[in-house]
C-alpha cells in the first residue's frame, strides 16, 4: 500500500506538470522538489488494501490496525510539521539590490513573493537556479526575490555571467540576516508568501520547475 501510494501520488504530480518535465524527462525521478499529489496517493493505497482484503480475508484486523496507525503517524507529523512553521509576515528587512540601491522587503507586501535564498557555491542552488528564472519570466504578477547570503557583488556578478543566467532583484545579505529571520538552515531554501505577506509554504533544497508551479498554483488559490 505505501509504495503503491508513494508510486501513484508521484505519478499524479508528474502528469500534472507534464510540461515541465518533457523536455527533461529524467527529472521525473527527482523526488527531492517534493513533487506529490498526496490525494491520488491515498486513494492508490485503499485500492491496494482492498484488493488485499479481498484476496485474504484473514489479513483484515492487521492490514486495518496497520492502516489507521499509518493514517494517524501521518496526520500527527503534518500536523507537527505545520506546528513548527507557523505562518510568519516578510521580515522587515533592508537589503542591498545587485544593480545598487536598497530594499525593505516589506515594501512587496500586496502580491505573491517567492525569496529564495542562495550561493554561488552551493550546486543545488546552481541547479535550481535556470528553472526559478524561468518562472520569474512566466509569472510577471509574482515577485521574485533571489537573496545571495554572505557574498558580495562581484562574486555574484562572476556567477550569473559564467552560468549564462539573468534573474531580477537580486538582493545581497552579508551577514546572512534572511536566513536567521526566516527560519532558513540551509542552501537553497524557497519561501512562497501570500499577497498579503504571510509565509504559506517553505522548500529546503532544490526546486524543479512543476514544483515551483505547484505552489504557485497554491498562491493563486489563497484567499
Amino acid at each position: 500500500m505505501t509504495l503503491w501510494g508513494f508510486l501513484a501520488a508521484r505519478a499524479a504530480f508528474v502528469l500534472k506538470h507534464w510540461e515541465s518535465y518533457r523536455d527533461a524527462p529524467l527529472g521525473m525521478l527527482d523526488i527531492r522538489d517534493g513533487g506529490f499529489i498526496a490525494f491520488a496517493g491515498l486513494l492508490a493505497a485503499c485500492a491496494v488494501g482492498f484488493e488485499q482484503l479481498r484476496r485474504a480475508p484473514i489479513l483484515r484486523r492487521p492490514l486495518t490496525t496497520a492502516a489507521l496507525a499509518g493514517v494517524l503517524v501521518w496526520g500527527g507529523a503534518t500536523l507537527a510539521l505545520h506546528a513548527g512553521h507557523a505562518p510568519a509576515p516578510l521580515p522587515r528587512l533592508v537589503l542591498q539590490r545587485l544593480d545598487g540601491g536598497a530594499v525593505d522587503l516589506r515594501q512587496f507586501t500586496g502580491r505573491p513573493v517567492v525569496v529564495n535564498l542562495w550561493a554561488t557555491w552551493c550546486p543545488p542552488c546552481q541547479r535550481e537556479m535556470p528553472a526559478l528564472t524561468a518562472a520569474q519570466a512566466a509569472h510577471p504578477e509574482v515577485t521574485f526575490l533571489f537573496v545571495n547570503a554572505g557574498e558580495d557583488a562581484a562574486t555574484v556578478q562572476r556567477y550569473l555571467a559564467a552560468a549564462g543566467v539573468a534573474p531580477e532583484n537580486v538582493l545581497l545579505d552579508a551577514p546572512r540576516a534572511a536566513a536567521r529571520a526566516m527560519d532558513a538552515v540551509g542552501y537553497p531554501t524557497t519561501l512562497f508568501y501570500d499577497a498579503r505577506g504571510m509565509l504559506a509554504a517553505r522548500h529546503m533544497g532544490e526546486l524543479s520547475r512543476a514544483a515551483v508551479e505547484e505552489q504557485l498554483g497554491q498562491l493563486r488559490r489563497a484567499p
